[in-house]
C-alpha cells in the first residue's frame, strides 16, 4: 500500500501558523481591521453630519440619537469620532509608506554599496541626533501657509504632515534594512549571482529586496502606530489640521477645556487612539516573531 506523500510546508504556511499561534497578533489584527472599517464604512451607515451645529443639544450625554454624545456646539461626536479616525487613519498610512521608502532606499543603498554606507549611516545618525518634535513644529511653522494656499486648507495640512512624519521616522529602518542586507549579501546565492556578472540591480531586486522584507513589514506596521502618535501629538498641540476638521488629536484638543464637567469627551478620542496604536503594535510583535525562522516552531 502506497503512502501518501506529506505535505511539502511552505514558508507562507509556516509565517501564518506562528502568526495564528500569537492570540495578541490576532485580536490586534481583527481590531485594526474594525478600526479601518469603522472610518472607512461607519459614515455610510451613521450619515449624521459630523459638522452639523446644533446648539441645543450641546454638550449632551449618551442618548440614542447621540450614542457617544455631543461636543460643545452640538455636533455628534460618534460622527467627529469616524472622521476624525478617517483621517488619522490615512495619516499614519500614508506616512508610514513615505517612510519606509526612504529608509527601505537608504538602507539598501548603505548596505549594498560599499562606498556610500559611511556617508548614508552619518546621515542618519544625524537624524537620530535631532530633537524631533522641535523640530515638527518648525517646519509646520515654516511651510503651513504656503501649503495651504497651494492645495487648500485641508489638502495642504494632510500633505504636510505625511511628509514631516515620513521624512523624521525612516532612520530605524533604514539601520535595520542595511544590518539585514548586509548579511544577505554574503550568501551563496548573492556571491553566485556577482560571479556569473548579474547587474547591481538584478542581484538587488531579485535577491536582497525579497530577504529583507521581513523587517520592512514589521517596521511599516510600528510606523503606523508611531505615525498616529504624532499626528494626534501636533493636532493635539493646535498646530495639525484646522479647528473645524476632525481629527482624533483635534477632538483630544478640543475636550481639554471640558475635561471636568464632560470627562467622556476625552474618553473616546483617548481610547481610539491608544487602542488603535496597541493593537497595531501586536500586529507588529505577531509579524515579529512569525517572520523570524528562530521563532517559528517554538
Amino acid at each position: 500500500m502506497i503512502e501518501a506523500a506529506p505535505l511539502r510546508s511552505s514558508r507562507g504556511r509556516d509565517v501564518w501558523l506562528q502568526f495564528k499561534s500569537h492570540k495578541g497578533a490576532l485580536l490586534g489584527c481583527g481590531f485594526f481591521v474594525f478600526v479601518l472599517c469603522f472610518v472607512t464604512i461607519g459614515p455610510a451607515f451613521w450619515t449624521i453630519d459630523p459638522q452639523f451645529i446644533d446648539v441645543r443639544t450641546r454638550n449632551s450625554g449618551m442618548s440614542l440619537a447621540h450614542p457617544l454624545g455631543t461636543d460643545q456646539l452640538g455636533r455628534d461626536m460618534l460622527a467627529r469620532l469616524m472622521i476624525g479616525g478617517r483621517t488619522s487613519v490615512a495619516v499614519g498610512i500614508a506616512a508610514m509608506l513615505l517612510s519606509l521608502l526612504i529608509g527601505g532606499l537608504i538602507g539598501i543603498l548603505a548596505g549594498f554599496v560599499r562606498r556610500l554606507d559611511g556617508p548614508l549611516m552619518r546621515l542618519t545618525d544625524l537624524f537620530l541626533a535631532l530633537p524631533l518634535l522641535p523640530l515638527l513644529l518648525v517646519v509646520i511653522l515654516l511651510f503651513r501657509d504656503t501649503l495651504r494656499a497651494t492645495f487648500g486648507p485641508e489638502t495642504g495640512i494632510f500633505f504636510l504632515i505625511v511628509a514631516v512624519i515620513g521624512i523624521t521616522s525612516w532612520m530605524q529602518t533604514a539601520r535595520v534594512v542595511r544590518g539585514e542586507v548586509l548579511t544577505v549579501k554574503e550568501r551563496e546565492f548573492v556571491i553566485a549571482a556577482k560571479s556569473i556578472g548579474t547587474p547591481a540591480h538584478r542581484i538587488v531586486r531579485r535577491h536582497i529586496l525579497p530577504n529583507v522584507l521581513s523587517p520592512i513589514m514589521v517596521s511599516a506596521a510600528l510606523g503606523i502606530a508611531n505615525a498616529i502618535i504624532t499626528e494626534s501629538a501636533l493636532s493635539f498641540l493646535g498646530l495639525g489640521f484646522p479647528s473645524d476638521f476632525a481629527t482624533w488629536g483635534r477632538l483630544l484638543f478640543d475636550a481639554t477645556d471640558y475635561l471636568q464637567g464632560y470627562p467622556s469627551r476625552v474618553l473616546w478620542p483617548g481610547l481610539a487612539i491608544s487602542l488603535t496604536v496597541l493593537s497595531v503594535n501586536y500586529m507588529g510583535d505577531g509579524l515579529r516573531d512569525s517572520l523570524d525562522p528562530r521563532m517559528r516552531g517554538r
